[in-house]
This record gives C-alpha cells, sequence and structure tokens, in this order.
C-alpha cells in the first residue's frame, strides 16, 4: 500500500494528536515555523514505511487531516520539512523520523545510531553540517490508540493533605524482586497492581503512592555505551503516553489504568513524578527525535545566540513554557492523565524552571497561573521539587497557594541534629512545625511542607546510619557525581558489619528519624524500602542502577528490619489517630485553640540563650488543646538526659506511648508516669500523651 491508496481530508486542528473518532483518526500537529508535515504510517511490526502523507491542511499554525482507513494500532510518526539553519534557532530534518509530542503510546525502543542526529557527528562544525540518513529505523513508533476503557466504579480515594502520607516507589524496584509475582509482570505496571503489591502498602499504611517518572523515556546514549541505563526516568520523550519498558503485555495504556485503578480500590492515591522542564533531546549536541525536528525555536527556550540553550536544567535544554502552544501541551497532558487516566496529582521535578521568565522565577508565571485556575488541575494534589540549577534557582517556599513543596532543609535540620551537630535547636523547632517560617504565607497550610529525611536522590535511611561518605564508583565516573553534604552518620563503621553493637545504634538512629518524620507538622513523605532498611551500598545518586541496589525485596527480612517495619506502621497508625500530629493550620493561628510551649530538661519554657546554645541537643515540645496534650521529648545527646516533666492538665498522669531508643509504641494499653522526673535516652524520642478519662 502507498499514499495514493488513502484518502486524506481536511480534518480539525482543534484536537492535537492522533485521534480515532469511531469510523477514522484525525491527525493534527503544531509547528509555526515548518514548510511541510508529512504523516508516515508503518506495518505492524513498525520496520517498513508503507505510506507517507503530506497533511492537508494548515490552521493556526496546526498541520492537520484526517484518514478514514486508519484505525487503532496503527504505527506512525511525522517528518517535517523546514529550514535547517540553526544559527536562527531552526533544525528541520524530514530524514528523521519524529515522535508525535501527543502520542498515546508509543511502540518499540530507541536504538542508539549516528542517523537519530540532525548534524554529522564528528563534524568539527556540527551547526553547519546536515545529516541525511533516515532514523526511522532505529525510531520508535507512535500507536494510534482506542481511548475507549471501563473504569466501572473507580473513585478517587480523595485524601485530605493532612492526612496524606506519601511513599515514593519506582514502578519497577517496587516489583522486580517480588517473589509473588509471576515473572511477566516482575518490573511492570501490571506487577504494581497486584494484591500482593498492594497489600504491602496497605498494610505499611501509606494513603498516596508517589511514582519516579512513568511517562515515556529513553536511556542516554552515554549511559547505554556504559551498559547502564537511566533508570529513574527523569528524560522525557512522550509527555502523553506511559513507560513502555513498564509494560508486561498488550496496550501499556490499559495496563497503566489497571494499575491506578486496582490502587483506588485499596484506598490508596497515584501521584505521578513528571518531568516538564526538558526533554530526551539535551543540548545542541543532542538528537532529533521529536520537538527539535517539529519547531526547535517554539518548543525549546533558546540562548541569546539561537545554536545554543538556555538551560537551568543541567539537561542541556529548558521547555519553552511561555509559548501558548507549549503551554497548552504540557496543560493538556496533564489534564489527560487525571481525566483519562484519574490519577490523583503530580510531583514536578525542578519546578522552578517551570515559573521562569529565562533568569527571574516568578510565584505567578504563566504556567503556575494557568494551574491555579484550570478547574480540573486545582483539584488535584500538586508538589514542586522547589529547586532548578540555574541562577536564582533555589525557590522553597515560593510557590503560589496551592501547592506544596519538597522540603529539603527538613531533611539537613533532622539528619543534621541527629547526627549531632551544635546548634540544631532552632532549625528543628521550625521544622517540627511545618516550617511556618517559610509557607505560612498566602494563606498557605502546613501540608504545604512536604518532609522527607530521604528520597530517591541521595542515601536511603539505612545509609545514611552506615555511611560517612558516598560511594558511587558502580556509576562509572570515578565518584564524582553525587552530592557529598550527605549529614550522614555510619555509627562507628563504614558499611556493612556484622558488629551489633553498630547495628543496634543504626537500629536506634533509623527509628529516632522516622519517628522524627511522622511527629512533625506537615506531610510526611517515606522512600521505598526504607521501612526494611534496603541499602544501595553507600551510592547517593542511584540513577542509572538498573539491578538490585535500587530494587526493593520484601521476602524475609532480617529480624532487625522486620521489627523495624512494624515500629513504623505503629508510627504511622499513632499519627494518624492523634489529630494534634497533623494540624490544618500553623500552631500560631489562634483559630486553632492549640498551644504550643518549648521546653528544656528541667521543664522551663526554652529562652534565646537556650535556643542559641550550641550544646543544647535536648528539646520538650508540648502541644495541647481542650482536650488532649502531647509530649515529646527529642535528645541527641549520646548520654541519656533526665528531664522534669510539666503537670499533665487532663489527667492525673502522663501516659508513656512510645520510647524510640527502645521500639517501644503503645497505641492502647500504656503504662502511666507519675509528674516528675523521666530519663529520656540518648538518641532517642519520647512520647507523652495527657487525655481526659
Amino acid at each position: 500500500m502507498n499514499s495514493d491508496d488513502y484518502t486524506v481530508i481536511e480534518g480539525t486542528p482543534s484536537i492535537l494528536g492522533a485521534t480515532w473518532d469511531g469510523s477514522g483518526t484525525n491527525f493534527a500537529l503544531f509547528s509555526a515555523h515548518a514548510t511541510k508535515v508529512e504523516l508516515c504510517l508503518f506495518d505492524k511490526r513498525g520496520r517498513r514505511e508503507i505510506a507517507r502523507i503530506p497533511l492537508p491542511e494548515y490552521t493556526d499554525e496546526i498541520w492537520h487531516g484526517y484518514l478514514p482507513q486508519v484505525r487503532p494500532g496503527q504505527l506512525y510518526g511525522y517528518r517535517v520539512h523546514g529550514p535547517y539553519d540553526p544559527a536562527k534557532g531552526h533544525r528541520f530534518n524530514p530524514h528523521k523520523l519524529l515522535l508525535d509530542p501527543y502520542a498515546r503510546e508509543l511502540d518499540g525502543n530507541l536504538r542508539w545510531h549516528d542517523a537519530t542526529f540532525g548534524y554529522k557527528v564528528g563534524h568539527a562544525r556540527a551547526d553547519l553540517s546536515f545529516d541525511r540518513r533516515d532514523s526511522a529505523f532505529v525510531m520508535p513508533k507512535c500507536v494510534v490508540v482506542d481511548p475507549a476503557v471501563t473504569w466501572g466504579s473507580d473513585r478517587r480515594p480523595t485524601i485530605p493533605w493532612a492526612e496524606t502520607i506519601i511513599y515514593e516507589a519506582h514502578v519497577k524496584g517496587m516489583t522486580a524482586l517480588h517473589g509473588g509475582l509471576p515473572d511477566q509482570l516482575r518490573g511492570t505496571f501490571g506487577g504494581l497492581a497486584d494484591p500482593a503489591v498492594i497489600d504491602h502498602l496497605v498494610k505499611l499504611g501509606v494513603t498516596t503512592l508517589e511514582l519516579l517518572p512513568t511517562q515515556a523515556f529513553f536511556d542516554d546514549r552515554h549511559l547505554v555505551e556504559k551498559g547502564l541505563s537511566n533508570y529513574w526516568g527523569y528524560n522525557t520523550i512522550g509527555f502523553f503516553a506511559p513507560a513502555m519498558r513498564y509494560v508486561s503485555s498488550g496496550s501499556n495504556l490499559h495496563e497503566f489504568k489497571l494499575m491506578v485503578r486496582r490502587l483506588h480500590e485499596a484506598g490508596i492515591e497515584v501521584i505521578l513524578d513528571v518531568v516538564y522542564n526538558h526533554t530526551a533531546e539535551g543540548n545542541q549536541l543532542g538528537p532529533t527525535l521529536s520537538f527539535r525536528g517539529i519547531d526547535n525555536a517554539s518548543y525549546y527556550t533558546l540562548a541569546e545566540d539561537p545554536r545554543y540553550y538556555f538551560d537551568t536544567t543541567g539537561c542541556g535544554n529548558s521547555l519553552n513554557l511561555t509559548h501558548p502552544r507549549v503551554l497548552q501541551m504540557v496543560m493538556d497532558s496533564l489534564r489527560y492523565w487525571v481525566e483519562a487516566c484519574h490519577v490523583d496529582g503530580f510531583r514536578f521535578d525542578l519546578a522552578s524552571t517551570l515559573g521562569r521568565d529565562r533568569e527571574t522565577f516568578n510565584p505567578d508565571a504563566t504556567f503556575l497561573d494557568a494551574v491555579r485556575q484550570d478547574p480540573v488541575l486545582s483539584q488535584v494534589k500538586l508538589i514542586a521539587e522547589p529547586w532548578d540549577t540555574g541562577e536564582n534557582g533555589y525557590q522553597l517556599g515560593q510557590f503560589p497557594p496551592g501547592w506544596a513543596e519538597w522540603n529539603d532543609q527538613y531533611r539537613d535540620t533532622v539528619r543534621s541534629f541527629w547526627k549531632g551537630d551544635p546548634a540544631m535547636l532552632p532549625a528543628l523547632a521550625s521544622s517540627l512545625t511545618a516550617s511556618a517560617d517559610r509557607f505560612d504565607r498566602r494563606g498557605r497550610r502546613p501540608w504545604a511542607s512536604v518532609n522527607f529525611v530521604t528520597a530517591h536522590d541521595g542515601f536511603t535511611l539505612m545509609d545514611t546510619v552506615s555511611f560517612n561518605d558516598k560511594h558511587n564508583d558502580a556509576n562509572q565516573e570515578d565518584n564524582r557525581d553525587g552530592h557529598s553534604d550527605n549529614r550522614s552518620w555510619n555509627c562507628g563503621t563504614e558499611g556493612a558489619t556484622d558488629d551489633t553493637t553498630v547495628l543496634d545504634l543504626r537500629d536506634r538512629m533509623r527509628r529516632a528519624i522516622m519517628t522524627t518524620l511522622l511527629l512533625s507538622q506537615g506531610t510526611p513523605m517515606i522512600l521505598m524500602g526504607d521501612e526494611i532498611g534496603r541499602s544501595q551500598g553507600g551510592n547517593n545518586n542511584s540513577y542509572c542502577q538498573d539491578d538490585r541496589m535500587n530494587w526493593l525485596d520484601l521476602s524475609d527480612p532480617a529480624p532487625r528490619n522486620a521489627a523495624f517495619q512494624t515500629f513504623l506502621r505503629d508510627l504511622i497508625t499513632l499519627r494518624r489517630t492523634r489529630p494534634l500530629l497533623s494540624l490544618p493550620r500553623f500552631l500560631h493561628d489562634q483559630r486553632l485553640d492549640v498551644t504550643v510551649a518549648w521546653l528544656r530538661p528541667d521543664g522551663t519554657a526554652m529562652q534565646d540563650d537556650d535556643w542559641h546554645n550550641p550544646d543544647a541537643r535536648t528539646l520538650g515540645m508540648w502541644l495541647h488543646n481542650g482536650t488532649q496534650g502531647l509530649l515529646t521529648y527529642f535528645n541527641s545527646h549520646h548520654e541519656d538526659v533526665t528531664c522534669t516533666l510539666p503537670n499533665p492538665i487532663f489527667a492525673d498522669a502522663w501516659t508513656h506511648l512510645l520510647d524510640s531508643a527502645a521500639g517501644t509504641l503503645r497505641l492502647k494499653s500504656a503504662p502511666q508516669v507519675a509528674p516528675n522526673q523521666l530519663a529520656i535516652p540518648a538518641r532517642s524520642v519520647i512520647l507523652l500523651e495527657d487525655a481526659a478519662p
């Protein structure tokens, strides 16, 4: 079959992408500077181009056409004609097969070859060379999809922010080693949809699963050549398509939707980690895979010299969200995942780039304003990673109302306090109260602070208490990658050990750190595997390691880790049953009717000199309202500290709920403590309750 065998009519520019309407398929592609757009159809295996059809109409910078013969399952791509003039920002090359930015599904994977580059690789002046090799034979193909799916009675859990407990995970990492799954489901959306996996999350007590990037992405060429991969997935190429590598069989779109539905049935929300700040095409020496060849000058923010990119991501390029069609693409993508795929929110990678007008971050930037006013997106959870690599990129606390933010200062403070660093009490108090100095502005609430001590980027919890230094040799960058300021302590021995004294201390430190996290105001986030002591061997930048370093093994945890998992489950239950631990307003808000007092070990109120005492490592926090009080002591000293307890208000004696040093947490039959002195063990948290009978 050739192009003459296809009927093509005008179609419509109103819906971008390939849209099946039950009778045929409408194709529409934005390009402001192209001179011609050809739709390329491929056979079922994606190896042979069976037709090349010029889109007949050009309306409002949209190229479009309707083909009655094209049905779901058809593989396709584009060739876009126009000037190849890097000096003016144009990099059109019709010899390169291009992916549709709106493709709902991709078939196959990218095979790295010099033919994917628009210029001649190795040429002395790359910007003056032009490569005429056809790249179709190494490119994945877009798929026309039938969007119909039966959601049945699917309902969003709609967890209130104040009750949210996030679990950050990786689709493959969560399932690759799960012994209860068939081999074909391990590492896939289908595996994550399996009751055996979901049951672990339910028993742990988390409410919200935050998945590392699941939108279509490619492995970087330099990683592939080293035998590595872009495991984390922060290299997006398709903002509407699920990643092909996480599909067990059949339609990756349907398998993704099944995963969401199964998690919803278990009462768990799904948040996607999304990368709208850059694409997999990299800098001016990168490949031509999609956006660069469709309209480089529109999709990307270019430097003063248009041959180069204005890059605030450290990944070679930045999407140009000030362009209305690029902004539309991102907004359409977000709404698609919410409306068609039922996801419950997003975590935005390097979100400062999304709020930039080149050098300047603006909390009322076009994209941020567009999300705030959108009737769909304003109703889901929105989390910013509030920094990028550009000038003035660190913007913690500066995002607008409706947004939560990853609070890395919380991480650094909690790690430093438990490590025993001096002068940490003021920062600790701020962290325990949702960093109000950062977030209490424009009517924002405590949940805006997403508190974490570990995330995919950095040490795991076990490694935080097992290593003083990073050990990233497996990344093949001579241990130069990854940050060096880890605020970690190996408890006396670097790495793995059989020394029970060291292991006992590490267990104590783990319990103290996680207790702090779950007793803090704000939204807690837990890293996949921290509940059972997952270690990356000291690698704090495991982005390229698709192996057991990153995979979660839930089978038969060691007794120490099994005990820690039980402790963490009880901590989560404690948080969910004590409203004082997740207040809807900041503590100084008079409408809250909650009092907070900060106590010295002798039971009296902290004074200015106490806050600035570099040797002080014990802090009491007393919260109470009209019916209940919670008294918490945090002691990072290497020795026990005796504290004088204040008199309870509502009961005759304090009830001893938690001792992190001993690993005991009593939710029902807790012993009582007379209102006098109490020894707070070294490196521990003690929680006491005062409640009316």
